[in-house]
């Protein structure tokens, strides 16, 4: 049978090397163990290596002090199809590599004579393939990725599924204003107010937006509300317009640092601009009222955070 490729080499241990490449240009799907059966382990007996092939990545744990009889260049190895890189031995003496030479031909795979095999290990040096009497070795099959269109569809949902979501916020919440310090929130109630069953469900809704109303900041000297109290006054008005009995009085408190009556103004503007957002939001100005008791009433003159803070009284 006329052979299919010759193997040219300028050292034996490449040579064999290359007959191993060969063997995979004309077998592309060949496995580990399709390796093992073609070229068993008995062609080379006293190399000092008793297998011929191995999995790179178990080099290091079958063999220790540094020491290997293997080709691991990245170039030198098998990629398989199937993903694994498979090590040839690089260890070849005369008669193994003779008996390899031999055992080639039963796979149509010849090999040229070269100087250095002559003289048994030869020089380190490379090998070249050649293609004959026409034979075209198979292409072998890419793994192939998903289609460019697969990729720009899962985009555009992505695209579409993030606009809903940014404008679906864009609607239920408030506009967003940086601001620093903190005001807290005391829900107090008037003795002539009758508490029902809806009064106690809906006083605790507005305790848990005070939880959220507590971490809204005013800068220093400033009566601008944050984000965090925004979003807090939004729910806030959502729960009024459910009950359209509630009014509300909103009471704004400052700490006793600084000019009392600047701290009354203060109180008084941030107070307002509570309200003033509440309107924005569809409350009708006469469900609610505001004032400021500026530094007059503290809870606790040596704790000037505890001082500053907004008091929502549910009237009558």
């Amino acid at each position: 049978m006329a052979s299919k490729i010759r193997v040219y080499g300028k050292a034996q241990n490449r040579t064999a090397l290359g007959i191993m490449h060969a063997y995979l240009k004309m077998y592309p799907q060949a496995t580990l163990e399709d390796f093992q059966k073609a070229f068993p382990d008995s062609l080379n007996p006293d190399s000092g290596v008793k297998i011929n092939f191995i999995e790179s990545k178990d080099i290091a744990t079958r063999f220790t002090n540094n020491w290997n009889g293997f080709f691991t260049e990245e170039d030198c190895l098998l990629h398989l199809e199937d993903g694994k890189k498979v090590a040839v031995v690089s260890m070849w003496t005369k008669p193994s590599f003779e008996r390899l030479v031999e055992h080639a031909k039963l796979y149509d795979i010849e090999v040229a004579k070269f100087e250095a095999a002559e003289k048994g290990f030869g020089k380190k040096g490379g090998y070249r393939l050649e293609y004959l009497n026409g034979y075209v070795p198979p292409v072998r099959k890419e793994k192939k990725s998903p289609k460019w269109w697969i990729w720009g569809l899962l985009g555009i949902i992505v695209l579409i599924v993030l606009l809903i979501l940014l404008l679906g916020r864009g609607k239920n919440e408030p506009e967003v204003v940086t601001v620093i310090q903190k005001d807290t929130i005391t829900i107090t109630q008037k003795d002539t107010v009758t508490i029902t069953k809806t009064d106690t469900v809906y006083i605790q809704q507005v305790q848990d937006i005070e939880k959220k109303f507590n971490d809204a900041k005013f800068a220093k000297d400033s009566y601008e509300l944050n984000d965090d109290a925004k979003f807090a006054l939004y729910e806030l008005s959502q729960l009024l317009k459910e009950r359209q009995d509630i009014r509300l009085k909103i009471v704004g408190h400052t700490s006793i640092e600084g000019d009392p009556n600047h701290n009354q103004i203060l109180s008084e503007n941030r107070a307002k601009a509570a309200v003033d957002f509440l309107i924005s939001k569809g409350i009708d100005s006469s469900r609610l009222e505001y004032e400021g008791m500026g530094s007059k009433e503290p809870i606790d003159p040596q704790n000037h955070e505890i001082n500053r803070r907004t008091e929502f009284i549910i009237l009558e």
